[in-house]
């Protein structure tokens, strides 16, 4: 059955259908809303995400102790920890391999301030994204496996069957990305995305992984009566990791990430605390916090400058040197945005020239930073509504980065690609993935994997339907409306803000910063305002509503808290906009 139109708009400026929440879903939350006594607001979100109301009060307050799985549950979960404690026992030489994104980064953090808080130290191995590229390598393991009796490799290490092979020590492998037929001969592969796997923790990044080892780490060791770390003052670095890594937020994540952002909240790890710092944060840690203003910081080094600098950030104890890290990446954040920028643009032009009827949009451009090219991939995926490839090229050889759409399984069909031979390497997960071949192989390789894609439908539609929770007026939004709202959260991947709609609003819109869209709007014939911010508006279609004149719009977005200068507004975040005539 087709949803009902909201609001009438079949094609609004995004080009999108707005729909809203059937009558039963209406009536659950009325119904809800009597039995719990919670606001309606609230009760309208708990009802779209299936809990019903015996479940809502253990929803609304989501309790590590209530949702974590027993690590057991894993796969090599045994035999890893045992490993990992007769090292630390021992006090035998342990490395870390890690990825260089955030997730990569808080996972060698989390293995990091644990072993010191056990008077243990470890040897930090991040690759350089340009010189040896993303996960284990032959020269890299090897070298490692000389001088250390145990390699951790975290957020990466699946599908490394030669490196580790070449290593000569015990490997341990803590990785959530999407497994082969066959596992590398590492001592135990932690994934719970294994194809083997039945847990159900598919959900986990790497850093849920390697929180989900220490707790069996420090069961084991109460066990025998021996001091353990506090693994609850860890949770900063664990929802760090699950906002930034775009996890869904479902299961033990949502109390990952809410009881994380507590912990964060305290100010209490130098590397975050030098982080705000340097943003000029001046409100507490939110879900958009992590990943837009800690995630990219934290992942600059990896993208564009050395490659260890957001795990040694995220791990340091000393003041002096987190502020010194986070001065850095700032500095190289603010490059990393210049860089993305330019090729942006070419690939933008590319994709649109090459067609965007396809079932896959793709670029590809000799020079092209290999740092950047996973989010230019996502802006084209954005833009398109397709799944995207950006592919960068340096002296003959080719590294890209892709990003999918809902319900397209992007790392199966970059793993079918590689098992055919026509890319060099790549994996990932149903979202995201990374691939390596030669030049001369883009073409046929693009080809191939836009005939897998097509099989799984991706390019058949447009943009999705723009999901409406419900009509809201200026004048019923407050402060403690918002509150109530976010009691809901956290929000994020999977679990969507409610998404709130002011009819037949007189507009007022400007641009600010580069390419922002700020917005003040109300009834007409009222004074009541309220202020409206879309980031990107300006490159967007959203940018008509600057010179929208006495022309009434619908407006569509996110409620939040702005603070700035000490005072705290009640903001709209711009999703849509339609003419309301």
């Amino acid at each position: 059955m087709t949803e009902r139109t909201f609001l009438n708009v079949e094609n609004s400026l995004m080009g999108r259908r707005w729909v809203g929440p059937d009558l039963q879903a209406m009536r659950a939350a009325e119904a809800m809303a009597q039995e719990t006594r919670l606001p309606m607001a609230i009760c309208q979100t708990l009802v779209a995400r299936g809990v019903a109301p015996p479940q809502a009060a253990a929803y609304l307050a989501p309790q590590l102790r209530d949702l974590l799985p027993d690590p057991m549950v894993l796969r090599d979960m045994g035999r890893a920890t045992e490993r990992f404690l007769r090292a630390v026992a021992a006090c035998e030489r342990i490395a870390i391999f890690a990825d260089y994104d955030v997730d990569g980064g808080s996972s060698a953090a989390l293995l990091i301030v644990w072993l010191d808080a056990m008077g243990r130290r470890a040897t930090l191995y991040i690759p350089d994204r340009i010189d040896e590229g993303y996960g284990p390598n032959v020269p890299a393991m090897q070298a490692l496996g000389r001088d250390h009796d145990l390699i951790i490799c975290v957020d990466c290490g699946t599908l490394s069957f030669e490196p580790i092979a070449a290593a000569g020590c015990d490997v341990i492998v803590l990785d959530h990305h999407l497994g082969g037929e066959t596992l590398p001969g590492a001592l135990a592969v932690v994934n719970p995305n294994r194809q083997d796997e039945d847990s159900g923790l598919g959900h986990l990044c790497a850093a849920g992984v390697v929180f989900l080892v220490l707790v069996e780490a420090n069961r084991r060791l109460k066990a025998e009566g021996t001091p353990v770390p506090d693994l609850m003052a860890m949770l900063d670095l664990v929802a760090l990791a699950t906002v930034a890594d775009v996890a869904p937020l479902i299961g033990v994540n949502r109390a990952f990430v809410r009881q994380g952002l507590t912990v964060m909240a305290r100010r209490a790890r130098p590397g975050l605390r030098a982080l705000a710092d340097v943003a000029r944060m001046d409100r507490p840690p939110s879900v958009y916090a992590l990943g837009f203003i800690f995630g990219p910081r934290v992942n600059a080094g990896g993208r564009i400058g050395q490659a260890d600098l957001g795990a040694r950030l995220l791990s340091t104890a000393s003041e002096t040197e987190a502020a010194d890290l986070a001065q850095r990446l700032d500095v190289l954040n603010g490059e990393r945005r210049a860089i993305e920028a330019a090729v942006r643009a070419e690939a933008l032009a590319q994709a649109e020239a090459r067609g965007i009827e396809a079932p896959l949009v793709w670029a590809a451009g000799e020079g092209w930073h290999p740092g950047v090219v996973g989010i230019v991939a996502a802006r084209l995926k954005e833009a398109f509504h397709r799944p995207a490839v950006v592919i960068g090229i340096e002296g003959g050889l080719a590294k890209g980065s892709a990003r999918s759409v809902s319900s397209v399984d992007l790392g199966a069909s970059v793993h079918r690609l590689q098992s055919e031979g026509l890319i060099s390497s790549g994996g990932g997960h149903k979202m995201a993935a990374g691939l390596s071949m030669r030049a001369e192989q883009i073409g046929p390789a693009m080809a191939r994997l836009a005939e897998l894609l097509a099989k799984q439908g991706a390019g058949t539609g447009g943009p999705e339907d723009l999901r409406i929770s419900n009509l809201m007026t200026p004048a019923a939004v407050s402060p403690e409306l918002i509150e109530q709202i976010e009691a809901a959260g956290p929000f994020g991947q999977s679990a969507p803000a409610p998404r709130f709609a002011f009819a037949a609003q007189n507009v007022s819109a400007r641009r600010i910063g580069e390419n922002h869209l700020k917005l003040s709007f109300g009834a007409p014939g009222t004074a009541l305002r309220l202020e409206a911010m879309a980031f990107g508006g300006y490159d967007s279609p959203l940018a008509a509503l600057d010179g929208a004149g006495h022309r009434l719009f619908h407006l569509a977005g996110k409620l939040e808290l702005n603070h700035w200068g000490g005072r705290t507004r009640v903001q709209l975040r711009l999703d849509d906009a339609a003419p309301a005539d």
